[in-house]
């Protein structure tokens, strides 16, 4: 028996591969970077030789004969937001059951450093998820030119998206804020940048409107819980008794600061989130909230990526148009948010 490279300190070639196997080493090659090209009963001899000589495929020399890396490019706007735990999760669980890596990158909200970023891993990549993507859509349109692209929390004309549907979790929200005797909906917003923070707002305009409530639009600093203590004084002076606010970490900040001002929540106030992250129910009061599906969209954006990669075969993209997961939302009641007591 040949004895393995781990024990001889020698590097086992195709060479090595194909006198055990009793084949050419062009048949190994085919074998092991394109193995739906040989038969089966070859396939088999050329794995058996190379597990008994202990081989392992350099995966940049596997990339040069198949196309493909075995690696998927996460980038998320705000890697501290608690919003992408799930969603990297998600992602990264369906990459492993498809015997691929996920690399995580972030822009730190810039669109300029998103596209930057997304340039330099593409190359080395698969394909690209863009979670909350901060860059314009001509620019993610050529980058889904070069390989496979999929956006979530936006819709790109052209390219696969996976945006939650906020409706159903805001229109729960705005009925039961209306069932406790709210008039005016203040809205917290995300960043000017932000391609859901419109939706959601346009969403609960629309709720408001349908159920004869006010909706106030409250421009918020940064999504974080600074940015929703910012925000406190404003919201106060617009006359709102309740809140939406762009994602959970500002509604927390908020909750904070209306609190430190001895305003009584729910009864004065009443404040949800969004996105439902980890510790969102730790508050005092627990925060209510709208929960988005994140850990299904990284599953559905991955999925994407996978459909969309070239044929083996043919090397060719698919020629079926850009597919689109949209995920529901619902709205979880806790303590934050209730009947309003004072008049």
């Amino acid at each position: 028996m040949a004895k393995s490279s781990s024990t001889t300190g020698t590097k086992v070639t195709i060479y090595d591969i194909a006198e055990i196997a009793g084949v050419n080493p062009s048949t190994v090659s085919r074998a092991l970077g394109k193995p739906e090209r040989v038969s089966a009963k070859t396939r088999k001899l050329v794995e058996e030789a190379a597990a008994e000589l202990n081989f392992r495929a350099n995966p940049l020399a596997r990339a040069l004969l198949t196309g493909r890396t075995g690696t998927v490019g996460l980038i998320v706007a705000d890697i501290t937001n608690p919003s992408y735990f799930d969603m990297i999760r998600g992602a990264q669980s369906a990459a492993a059951a498809n015997g691929m890596t996920l690399v995580l990158a972030e822009s730190a909200e810039s669109a300029s450093t998103e596209l930057l970023v997304a340039q330099r891993i593409q190359p080395s990549t698969d394909g690209i998820i863009l979670a909350s993507p901060r860059m314009s859509d001509p620019e993610i349109r050529a980058l889904n030119t070069t390989k496979p692209v999929a956006v979530i929390n936006r819709s790109v004309e052209g390219v696969d998206s996976v945006v939650p549907d906020v409706e159903p979790g805001i229109s729960e929200a705005v009925r039961h804020l209306a069932s406790g005797g709210h008039q005016r909906i203040a809205f917290l917003s995300g960043p000017d940048t932000s391609w859901v923070s419109d939706r959601r707002w346009e969403s609960l305009r629309s709720a408001c409107e349908w159920t004869g409530r006010e909706a106030l639009l409250i421009p918020t600093t940064e999504p974080t819980t600074e940015g929703g203590r910012r925000a406190a004084r404003n919201v106060i002076a617009s006359g709102a008794t309740a809140a939406l606010c762009y994602n959970d970490v500002l509604a927390i900040g908020l909750m904070r600061e209306l609190q430190a001002a001895k305003v009584k929540i729910p009864d004065e106030f009443s404040v949800i989130g969004f996105d439902n992250i980890f510790g969102s129910d730790f508050t005092t009061p627990a925060l209510t909230t709208i929960a988005s599906p994140f850990s299904e969209a990284g599953t559905a954006a991955l999925s994407l990526i996978l459909a969309a990669l070239p044929s083996a075969e043919t090397g060719l993209l698919p020629a079926e148009p850009p597919g689109r997961a949209a995920l529901p939302t619902s709205l979880i009641v806790r303590g934050s948010s209730g009947r309003l007591l004072a008049t």
